[in-house]
């Protein structure tokens, strides 16, 4: 992490007003937040955008605090997490950090020892967790083509030939880097699942495929049919770029 980037931490949090006074302290101290009140709104955010850490409280509304960590586990979602939960209980702890969080706080607590746990995570997290969006991609990656279009990993998007530039969720993008790479071969289902959410990642063909109709559709819509991306049916993909 540079030392002029601002990391991105969400905060998971239903009780508005706390979260709201973590936001103002975070930002004070150089970073920059999202806040989710639902487990369900954090895992929409986090598989379609990049974050740096999670503040993640154990009681949510609609799901658990361990659940949605098990959920962004399942699905490959890799970042660092530090509950930060009125439950103090032992046993929640232990539970906590063994099922991988980086630290465990418990309220009432000190802004100031906040910030500086955060920090010590970011610090140990930042030489691969920070950067890496997917198994298979990075941040720190150079841009690359793909049927006549730029892919820009470092912001996310997608620079098409008619001038128009389209943000793109960090699936597309591991997607888009496998298949770039191994032009002219076919590409198993498991394997481009394999590389791109993980090998234990519980993730179906069919997920799979939403995520390819997708990118066709945003490719079409800028007026390229990707006519050298087809489905080898029964087996996955093949990538034949268009030769220039």
């Amino acid at each position: 992490m540079t030392s002029d980037a601002k990391p991105l931490i969400v905060i998971v949090e239903d009780e508005n007003a706390l979260a709201q006074v973590v936001s103002t302290h975070l930002d004070g101290a150089g970073m920059q937040t999202q806040i989710c009140n639902r487990a369900a709104h954090a895992f929409r955010f986090l598989e379609r955008n990049f974050a740096n850490l999670v503040l993640l409280d154990l009681n949510l509304p609609d799901q658990s605090g361990f659940a949605l960590l098990e959920d962004l586990q399942k699905a490959g979602i890799e970042v660092p997490i530090i509950f930060l939960t009125g439950n103090a209980h032992e046993l929640s702890k232990i539970k906590g950090l063994e099922m991988g969080a980086d630290d465990y706080i418990t309220k009432p607590f000190s802004y100031a020892e906040l910030v500086a746990r955060i920090r010590a995570v970011l610090r140990r997290t930042e030489t691969h967790r920070d950067t890496h969006v997917t198994r298979n991609a990075s941040l720190a990656d150079a841009p690359f083509d793909f049927d006549g279009a730029s892919v820009v990993p470092q912001r996310l998007e997608i620079q098409f030939p008619d001038g128009v530039t389209e943000a793109i969720g960090r699936k597309e993008l591991g997607i888009l880097a496998f298949l770039a790479t191994a032009p002219g071969t076919v590409v198993t289902r498991k394997a481009l699942i394999h590389s791109v959410w993980g090998q234990h990642a519980d993730v179906k063909s069919r997920s799979l495929d939403q995520y390819i109709v997708k990118i066709r559709d945003l490719f079409q819509k800028h007026g390229i049919e990707l006519d050298g991306f087809k489905t080898v049916h029964g087996v996955g993909y093949i990538y034949e770029p268009k030769a220039r």
